[in-house]
């Protein structure tokens, strides 16, 4: 039975690139393929946490680096994904869950927040994407996971350029796969449903909000960054090559209700 894990579900030898990989959902993302046996390059906008992610990844015997950039900026999204393969030699899986948000009444919002919003969510993906996919075709297998939304399917109120932002993420994941398929490389999202980062934390310090939102999850709790770690893990493995294109909701049961 445990070779059987392994083969399927084992990531050793396999290097992940996890953007935003310090923090939140893509913290426990990266603890996730570390424990599974890969080792860690993440890409970091703020530089903050290091020390401590750096520590619980290296506790499970594995490796891990950081860069630094700004990946709304299109030469320093491409410019990541060649540091990656300068430090590790390889990129095996990649992780796009660097994102924003931003909350305003349409009539109200800002346009420059707009942009900034769909550059990193949606244009990020895009260019690290494409990067990475030249080197997976090279390598002749690859794993992407992008991370999506609950409003990947739904609309949401007072948050347009990240309803826009996620609706675009589940299509780019759609149309990599199509491409990609046959290069055996297996393109999937993740559609978390709520959970507790730094993301949420103004809803949640609406008492009366978050109390609406818990009763209508069937799991009757919003979800930790860990409860995505092994869905990373299952859609990082050999137990996934026949999965693309689908768009994964870990949402405590959110969209059934």
């Amino acid at each position: 039975m445990n070779n059987y894990i392994n083969e399927m579900f084992g990531l050793g030898g396999k290097v992940a690139m996890v953007t935003g990989g310090h923090t939140g959902i893509g913290r426990g993302i990266s603890n996730a393929l570390a424990k599974a046996g890969a080792d860690i390059f993440i890409v970091t906008h703020s530089g903050r946490n290091t020390e401590e992610v750096t520590a619980e990844i290296e506790s499970y015997g594995r490796r891990v680096e950081f860069y630094q950039a700004d990946l709304s900026e299109e030469d320093q999204a491409v410019k990541s994904v060649e540091k990656c393969m300068e430090v590790f030699g390889r990129v095996d899986i990649l992780v796009n869950n660097s994102g924003t948000i931003y909350r305003a009444p349409i009539l109200e919002g800002e346009n420059d927040s707009w942009r900034k919003v769909i550059d990193l969510n949606l244009s990020a993906v895009y260019y690290i994407s494409k990067e990475a996919s030249k080197h997976m075709v090279e390598q002749g297998s690859g794993k992407i996971i992008n991370i999506a939304s609950m409003l990947s399917f739904q609309g949401g109120k007072f948050v347009p350029s990240y309803t826009a932002s996620k609706h675009g993420v589940a299509g780019l994941t759609k149309s990599f796969a199509n491409e990609l398929a046959e290069k055996n490389i297996q393109i999937n999202a993740i559609a978390p449903g709520y959970i507790e980062t730094a993301n949420t934390a103004p809803i949640r310090a609406d008492e009366k909000r978050k109390a609406e939102i818990s009763s209508r999850i069937p799991a009757v709790r919003w979800g930790l960054p860990e409860d995505l770690g092994a869905a990373a893990v299952f859609l990082s493995s050999n137990a996934s090559n026949y999965m693309n294109g689908h768009i994964l909701a870990v949402d405590g049961g959110w969209l059934v209700r």
